[in-house]
């Protein structure tokens, strides 16, 4: 069954199964253990809303001993939906390609009495930055590499839906409309799909191995060349 996607994302292909090891080695252009640059890897996992982003960065963490993923919605916390740019590149980014530790608290914690700060330590052998917009073209020459989360919309609404009311989603339907009214032309603008390297199945459609395998394809034949 083909997967029901926004008019301006093609659909990627073929799909087929990979050993999560094996993707996070490719998607790194290195050994999982180490660093050859001195510094962290830096991957992005992007996608829509609910689309699986969080599982995946979570595997690919559990993959990597001493890996850290950060959240954007952390980033973004009473700041602003997607004008955070700036706090990415500036307060997490940068200090990692010059091989510094990062101990970063964003503006608005302070402000809202939000206590600790994203951490980075030096040791670090992959930086995970996952988030809607983490492929986001202005830090594109921060990042190492970029998977987009490919996942049928119909599935992710309903995923969208199921989290109105829990802890760490939308309180209301009104707030995920209102969200979404952002995301899309948002995500319409950047297209980061044409940026990645690979892309991961959100809403798997063949069987595989949930624990150690990945849904994977090339990325759609209009991205980058």
């Amino acid at each position: 069954m083909a997967l029901q996607l926004a008019p301006e994302e093609p659909e990627a292909g073929p799909w087929r199964v990979k050993l999560l090891s094996t993707v996070v080695s490719a998607a790194t252009r290195q050994e999982p253990d180490r660093s050859s640059s001195g510094r962290p890897a830096v991957l992005a996992v992007d996608g829509r809303s609910n689309s699986g982003k969080t599982t995946l960065a979570a595997r690919i963490r559990d993959v990597v001993p001493g890996s850290v993923v950060i959240h954007t919605d952390d980033i973004a916390w009473e700041h602003s939906r997607f004008g955070w740019a700036d706090l990415l590149m500036e307060g997490i980014l940068m200090p990692v390609h010059r091989r510094e530790p990062v101990a970063f608290q964003p503006p608005r914690w302070a402000e809202h009495g939000r206590e600790g700060f994203i951490g980075v330590p030096a040791s670090c052998p992959l930086l995970i930055i996952e988030g809607v917009g983490a492929g986001r073209r202005e830090a594109a020459h921060l990042v190492d590499a970029l998977v987009w989360v490919q996942a049928d919309q119909r599935e992710a609404e309903r995923r969208s839906l199921a989290r109105v009311g829990q802890p760490g989603g939308p309180a209301t339907v009104g707030d995920l409309r209102e969200w979404m009214a952002e995301e899309e032309p948002f995500l319409a603008d950047q297209r980061p799909w044409e940026r990645a390297d690979l892309v991961v199945a959100g809403t798997p459609q063949i069987p595989f191995d949930s624990v150690t395998q990945l849904v994977v394809a090339p990325p759609p034949v209009t991205a980058k060349t």
